[in-house]
């Protein structure tokens, strides 16, 4: 298909949707973890709007409270005109993960909505084949989601989303579990069809952690922070569709949501990143990706300055890949991060041109000046007459900042700093801290 330029029915009629202050938390320990504080959003009619940030910035989280399946700790949804307090109708949702019955076809796949709905068997029938031809896997019902291929079960995720005939339809980073190929030719077909209004719903809420792809497709970015999850921007996007990436215009947008992605602006002094506590979470990047950029930015053409989004782009890495390793640069004192550049300091230029063993000795200086996880793990073995700790120890610490997944994933980040820095031993199988090597 070629999508048409047609301009979009825009209203400033009151909101098919609208999210107010709403929060979601979690009991931990003695207090309570936020994954979300006061979300406010709202959709119109004839409008794609995304919501970008991080992965585990609770996005998810708060699309699901969209769609009535979970409930918020606080603030309230309203659908035209009344509160969400469960599944609501005329909102759809399309899962990142295909989420398919292995047991069932392709057209009863997507007929399993209307037959919860009540829909008759006739009417069923033609609407699921209906949407079927519309997503493009007509002479597909037959065939079971194990006969498929990932972009074509994704396809029948679109038909049985869209055959409910919903008002909004929500979408959880639909194209990221696809190849890029695969990725780029749904995403466009999507797009035709909004485009050329050939699809019943009325408005889309896109959740995403991919910069060119919410420029790509939306109309309005809400950028959403982590940690918890709140909208702390809008960009309008003005680009009539189809939209060409390599317009100058196109890219310019993209680097300033890299920059503003980046600023910080509600954390410490100058826009910094803050410094890390002891519960902080920290992203699980290896000392290999860490060295690796270090070498990469220290290089030509960059020598030890980078834009971001053109980082990305030649090293192929998405926002969910790239910013974690550029911040724990900035926690370990590596780098800086300002307005979309990354900017290596002398310690990391020093560090690109050093041999192995001095590097780890130069890494554990840092690692131990600048995470209060390792120094408290490397402070409790020197204190303990046999030098040893048992996982479980620091976990359950943890546990009372973090998810237990945040939790398990930033112990298993520091471990694998403090085994290259040599501050600390850990055996895998039982689980223990050491100042001894397990190898002997």
């Amino acid at each position: 298909m070629v999508a048409l330029d047609t301009a979009r029915e825009m209203t400033v009629a009151d909101p098919i949707l609208t999210v107010r202050d709403v929060s979601r938390g979690f009991a931990r320990g003695s207090g309570e973890v936020r994954v979300l504080e006061d979300v406010e959003l709202s959709l119109r009619s004839g409008e794609i709007v995304g919501l970008l940030g991080r992965s585990g910035s609770g996005k998810s989280t708060l699309l699901r409270i969209i769609a009535g399946l979970i409930k918020p700790s606080n603030g309230e949804v309203v659908y035209r005109g009344r509160p969400v307090n469960g599944p609501a109708e005329g909102i759809a949702m399309v899962f990142q993960t295909f989420a398919l019955f292995p047991w069932l076809t392709v057209l009863q796949n997507v007929e399993a909505g209307l037959e919860a709905l009540g829909v008759p068997e006739r009417e069923s029938r033609r609407r699921a084949l209906s949407a079927i031809d519309l997503i493009g896997l007509d002479g597909f019902e037959s065939a079971y989601p194990r006969e498929l291929s990932g972009g074509m079960r994704q396809r029948v995720g679109f038909a049985r989303a869209l055959v409910v005939e919903p008002t909004i339809l929500l979408l959880d980073e639909p194209f990221s579990a696809l190849d890029v190929l695969t990725a780029e030719t749904i995403r466009t077909d999507l797009l035709d069809l909004w485009v050329e209004r050939r699809l019943p719903i009325k408005s889309m809420l896109l959740v995403t952690h991919n910069i060119e792809e919410a420029v790509f497709m939306c109309d309005r970015i809400l950028i959403f922070s982590s940690n918890p999850g709140r909208v702390e921007g809008e960009i309008e996007v003005t680009f009539p569709h189809p939209r060409n990436r390599l317009d100058a215009a196109f890219r310019q947008l993209v680097d300033d949501i890299y920059a503003k992605m980046t600023a910080r602006p509600t954390v410490g002094a100058g826009g910094q990143l803050p410094k890390l506590q002891l519960g902080s979470r920290l992203p699980p990047v290896s000392t290999n990706v860490i060295a690796g950029l270090i070498e990469t930015v220290a290089a030509p053409p960059y020598d030890g300055k980078a834009d971001l989004p053109e980082l990305s782009r030649t090293l192929q890495l998405e926002i969910d890949d790239l910013f974690p390793v550029a911040e724990v640069l900035h926690y370990l004192g590596f780098a800086e991060i300002k307005e979309g550049d990354i900017l290596l300091t002398q310690a990391a230029r020093n560090f690109a041109n050093l041999d192995t063993q001095t590097r780890k000795e130069v890494f554990a200086h840092h690692l131990l000046a600048s995470v209060p996880l390792a120094q408290h793990i490397r402070h409790v073995l020197d204190e303990r007459p046999g030098h040893r700790a048992p996982r479980v120890r620091f976990e359950q610490e943890l546990e009372d900042h973090l998810s237990d997944a945040a939790s398990e994933e930033t112990l298993d980040a520091v471990i694998g700093w403090g085994r290259y820095a040599e501050i600390f031993a850990y055996d895998d199988q039982a689980e223990m801290f050491s100042l001894e090597d397990p190898r002997g």
